[in-house]
């Protein structure tokens, strides 16, 4: 296949790592896929539809929780479908738009995630540390002003990344990893990449590290004001909730971390590589939703009630 020599490669076809799924797992490796992206769905959605439908969720915590879902069904959106075909068709091509596009989505929920995690951690930290306060604080105004600022935030910090990309002349169209993204699409190019990779590593210095750094001082500023609580029900509630939240983003964390060393480090193993992948946009969107709707009891408890109410009107 020719390869463009100048940056308008919109009509290239590149490639995609094969998947090496065995004749006889094809239609298993199918019919997981899409259960797994069945299930990514339908419980994201729950968890978006109860906070909707549910007058005392209109909190700014689970305001800030609502997007979550949202990014969380944007990944998987951006990586099945393409996935599930490729499967089925044992076809590893794909559009540059289309790669892009990928690309583009899945970093977008990736950086999401981490921000929403952060503006929540911040939100708990005036709950429980500024209780008098949170009112004051936690206005509706200066929460659509959180939620609208991150959105434009990661949106044109990720849009500058793969802005820059677009300037690329490409020497090949061997996609080295079984989806998108930006890493994958820098190796195409034979020119200089070393802007690329600087601006990369301050998003992630800015987006992961920033994040965790907050996320530290927070925590340790509620666990602080949980131990000199003397109220032992408050201080239970607090830490539970707190405790949902913590758990989902060390997980996302944990997972984002590993993926970026394994891209880092040629001696990583590619079939390695590829599930670490894959990892970062199946795992967090499956257990996000499991994790809020089975810790956090307001949530749980108006999710039993909207199931209900589907299957009385199914029913009648």
């Amino acid at each position: 296949m020719k390869i463009n020599d100048t940056p308008g490669h919109w009509t290239m076809e590149l490639t995609m790592e094969s998947l090496n799924i065995p004749p006889g797992f094809i239609y298993p490796a199918f019919v997981f896929g899409t259960l797994t992206y069945v299930m990514i769905l339908f419980c994201n959605i729950l968890v978006f539809t109860t906070i909707i439908l549910t007058k005392s969720l209109h909190s700014p915590m689970f305001i800030l929780l609502l997007n979550l879902p949202v990014l969380d069904v944007m990944g998987a959106t951006a990586l099945f479908p393409q996935l599930l075909h490729s499967i089925v068709s044992n076809d590893r091509s794909i559009s540059y738009p289309g790669c892009f596009l990928q690309a583009l989505l899945i970093h977008i929920y990736a950086s999401g995630n981490f921000l929403f995690l952060t503006a929540m951690a911040y939100d708990r930290y005036i709950a429980i540390c500024l209780p008098l306060r949170y009112h004051s604080l936690m206005t509706s105004n200066i929460l659509i002003s959180i939620i609208v600022g991150v959105w434009l935030f990661d949106i044109f910090m990720l849009a500058v990344l793969f802005g820059i990309s677009t300037r690329f002349k490409f020497c090949t169209n061997n996609i080295v990893d079984v989806l998108c993204n930006n890493p994958s699409l820098v190796k195409l190019a034979c020119g200089d990449s070393s802007v690329n990779n600087y601006y990369g590593l301050f998003t992630i210095i800015l987006v992961q590290g920033g994040s965790l750094l907050l996320v530290i001082f927070t925590y340790i500023q509620i666990f602080v004001t949980c131990v000199k609580n003397k109220q032992s029900g408050a201080r239970g509630k607090a830490l539970q909730t707190c405790g949902t939240h913590l758990i989902v983003f060390l997980l996302l964390e944990i997972n984002s971390l590993i993926v970026l060393l394994s891209h880092r480090f040629e001696s990583v193993s590619p079939h390695l590589r590829r599930a670490i992948g894959l990892s970062i946009i199946v795992f967090p969107p499956v257990l996000n939703p499991l994790i809020y709707g089975l810790n956090t009891k307001e949530i749980q408890k108006n999710m039993i009630k909207i199931i209900k109410r589907v299957n009385l009107k199914t029913t009648n």
